[in-house]
């Protein structure tokens, strides 16, 4: 049995180990882990992702096969980089890259951080919200929609966001445990919602099931063409900034190995996998509907609403999922930037925090854009942040091959490292305009980013490190 981190008598915090590496006493096992990605990644965006992918017009073989693939390369991610430095550190990204960056450096990034989890936790907001107001009669948001269209919604996502930011700030033996008993019954609702949509595209054997996408189709209006390659590497790196950007040595840093890792097969096959593809089929059946026809005949994009798509194909199982699902992405978002607060503001409860990154999160979800826009602002959101964790990858693999100093600031007891803020901010510059000017697709140039960034700062280490 492993000891509860809020069972100490003498204090309510609940202890997170935010400055210290996780004793012993506090590992996990697989399980913890299983549940809790299975759980975070079959929920909440898969209901707009997988929608979106239709809208892009991918064909059959680009959404199966790029999703196998680009999945396996993230599986192997979190296994070979971000499980294995998690499980030789037992610290969170935030005091590790403290002890590389300096005290001042990494306030600016956890800050970014915090912002940019608070923004994609909104987002989940969003969604749970659209199956809340199915009852009270509330206007969805379109795929163009930015700001909030009513007072009902207002009044849902600020009941969704208290209730999720309360969740998060018990920290995250209770943000597992929420997970581990909600995602196995989400499963079963995404893979219903999917038979459903199957018998409603009159779909008998997989060549019908393979017709539904064919060779692809022109994208909807005010969306860009998805190739193979555009599906997967954003399914790859959809989730940089957990991954190859070091976010999830957080969670890992309680796993008894690195195989633990592993785990996060789970939710990428039965999320980004599986409820993906369930939620592109309800939209299938959705634009065949008369109303959505109207839409495209006009020019305009029919919307993606998860609530009403999972309540008309599997009725109030539907909306509760999509509720739940809102809520098992979120939470651990939530944690994550409570965290990366808290680092900012070391005086603070992580509770306290955790509260604060709640409402932040609560507010942006009062706006759709982050939920309707989710594939253009998910790629742009990991192509910030994953370059730091080539600080983190690099500096941990071959900071002494490369004859540099590890754990740089806290060697020579410096607030503010050079050679990562220029090699991040180089990389970021150089990366950016090309996909800017040239018209790069932003997931295709996150890779190149990160190598850059990550050799960049062993050069100008040697080179700077060389001269204090």
């Amino acid at each position: 049995m492993m000891t509860d981190a809020t069972a100490e008598p003498q204090t309510t915090e609940v202890q997170e180990f935010e400055r210290e590496p996780v004793p012993a006493s506090h590992y996990k096992g697989w399980k913890s882990f299983l549940g809790m990605y299975a759980g975070e990644h079959a929920a909440g965006t898969e209901f707009v992702i997988g929608p979106l992918f239709l809208t892009a017009g991918v064909s059959a073989f680009d959404l199966l096969v790029g999703l196998f693939l680009g999945n396996l390369m993230a599986v192997l991610s979190w296994r070979y980089l971000t499980a294995k430095i998690a499980t030789d550190v037992r610290l969170t990204l935030y005091y590790q890259l403290e002890k590389i960056c300096g005290r001042r450096l990494v306030t600016a990034y956890n800050l970014a951080n915090g912002i940019l989890f608070c923004f994609l936790a909104g987002a989940m907001i969003t969604v749970s919200a659209t199956a809340v107001g199915i009852p009270f009669d509330m206007e969805m948001p379109k795929l163009t929609d930015t700001t909030p269209n009513g007072l009902t919604w207002v009044l849902v996502v600020l009941a969704i966001g208290a209730v999720i930011s309360i969740v998060a700030a018990r920290g995250y033996d209770t943000v597992s445990r929420f997970a581990n008993i909600a995602s196995p019954w989400m499963v079963l609702v995404f893979l219903a919602c999917g038979v459903v949509a199957l018998q409603g595209l009159n779909v008998r054997s997989f060549a019908d099931f393979w017709n539904i996408f064919g060779e692809g189709s022109e994208p909807f209006p005010g969306q860009i063409k998805y190739t193979f390659w555009h599906v997967m590497l954003w399914s790859w790196f959809c989730n940089a900034a957990m991954h190859i950007g070091m976010s999830d040595l957080t969670v890992f840093r309680y796993a008894r190995s690195a195989s633990s890792g592993w785990t996060t097969a789970a939710g990428m096959y039965v999320g980004h996998y599986l409820a993906w593809i369930c939620a592109c089929l309800m939209y299938a059946l959705y634009i065949r509907s008369g109303e959505a026809q109207v839409m495209l005949a006009a020019g305009i994009a029919p919307p993606v609403a998860p609530g009403p798509m999972t309540y008309e194909t599997v009725g109030v199982a539907g909306l509760i999922c999509v509720v739940v699902a809102g809520w098992t992405t979120a939470n651990p978002t939530i944690y994550r930037a409570g965290l990366a607060f808290q680092a900012i503001f070391p005086k603070f409860s992580t509770v306290k925090v955790t509260l604060i990154a709640g409402a932040v999160a609560t507010i942006a979800g009062l706006f759709p854009a982050f939920a309707m826009k989710l594939l253009d602002f998910v790629a742009v959101y990991g192509f910030i942040l994953a370059p730091i964790g080539a600080i983190i990858v690099f500096d941990h693999f071959f900071a002494q091959k490369a004859g540099i100093i590890r754990n740089y600031a806290e060697r020579v007891q410096s607030s503010f490292n050079l050679s990562v803020l220029l090699a991040w901010f180089i990389s970021m510059a150089i990366f950016y305009s090309i996909s800017v000017y040239q018209g790069v697709f932003l997931s295709f140039l996150t890779l190149p980013a990160w190598l850059f960034c990550g050799v960049l700062y062993l050069i100008l280490s040697k080179f700077l490190q060389k001269n204090n």
